[in-house]
């Protein structure tokens, strides 16, 4: 039988309900293992991250991203983000229903949110929390380099802990994003020392996998995403290679899904293996007229954008599937 818009967006629809179901019952499972962590029920989602679309309003965010192909987006709640923390009562739903008439999910937001004091963090939290967002992404804690290394991740951990109590009191769950450089959770094992007695229900890690190759491209990143599996709940994919930038420096530089070298094949085998079920987040952050970075205005056409996305897009379901993830 063909399906008409309003059977496909109220079967969208349904899938935004059964999200919050499989949350509540399989991403917060509290069992260190992660081999004993529920297998997904359905292939995983992909959300454009919203960063790269801030050219666009909500409506048109909504309806592009729809058009591209992806089935959610990962909503910037951030200074500079589609969504301002101090709007966030305001605005958060208005995008949320731009969203869901699109007939997408919103399976997490990027909120500008390190600590439970940050400004605007208890009415972000229980604005996503009373839409039934059950994830959103925390960061990033930085070095303190007069304080010892020991001392600060004690500092960091208290932090947290007051966060994944405001977390319980809003139902939500914080990822923690691994980012390359001089920021905390770089090396991974020392988000390890910092969520391993804390409750994972309410906080975990968005690994990015690219960020944590720069950082140990041979088998750092391998032994640190087995150590971090058990707090893993949300993935940010994009592709890198090193290079020399206009000064003659080495950089990293991202580029297309595919053309760096990311190991993406053993990557994915192992999100098999610990079995994996939550959101999945692109990233573009290559040259692409602004949209990388955020730009509210693009220097490119549009069109141009749109065909990056949707072909790494079509690359990065193509390896789900040959993982058997999709």
């Amino acid at each position: 039988m063909k399906q008409t818009r309003s059977t496909v967006a109220t079967s969208r629809r349904g899938f935004i309900r059964a999200l919050g179901s499989a949350a509540a019952a399989g991403l917060f499972a509290t069992d260190d293992a992660p081999s004993q962590t529920p297998a997904p029920a359905q292939p995983l989602k992909i959300s454009i991250f919203s960063k790269h679309l801030q050219w666009l309003d909500y409506h048109g965010m909504a309806q592009t991203a729809a058009e591209i192909g992806f089935d959610g987006i990962d909503l910037t709640v951030r200074e500079g983000g589609h969504v301002l923390p101090e709007r966030v009562q305001e605005d958060l739903p208005k995008a949320f229903e731009e969203v869901r008439k699109a007939g997408l999910i919103m399976p997490m937001v990027t909120a500008g949110i390190v600590t439970a004091h940050t400004s605007h963090a208890d009415a972000m939290l229980k604005t996503i929390g009373s839409l039934g967002i059950p994830f959103y992404r925390w960061g990033g804690f930085q070095w303190d380099e007069p304080t010892p290394v020991p001392q600060r991740l004690a500092q960091i951990k208290e932090e947290a802990a007051r966060l994944a109590e405001l977390n319980r009191r809003y139902n939500v769950c914080a990822m923690y994003h691994n980012h390359s450089g001089t920021e905390v959770g770089a090396s991974v094992w020392d988000l390890w020392i910092i969520l391993k007695d804390l409750d994972k229900t309410r906080l975990g890690v968005n690994y990015d996998v690219s960020h944590a190759t720069i950082e140990g491209g041979l088998g750092a990143w391998i032994n640190g995403l087995r150590l971090i599996s058990p707090w893993l709940k949300g993935i940010a994919i994009k592709d890198f290679y090193w290079g020399k930038n206009a000064k003659g420096e080495w950089k990293a530089q991202f580029c297309p899904l595919g053309e760096g070298m990311v190991n993406f094949k053993r990557y994915f085998q192992m999100l098999k293996q610990a079995n994996f079920s939550g959101p999945v987040q692109l990233h573009v952050e290559y040259p692409l007229g602004g949209a990388e970075s955020g730009a509210r205005s693009l220097t490119i056409d549009k069109s141009k954008v749109v065909e990056a996305m949707r072909k790494d897009l079509t690359t990065l379901r193509a390896w789900l599937r040959e993982a058997s993830l999709a």
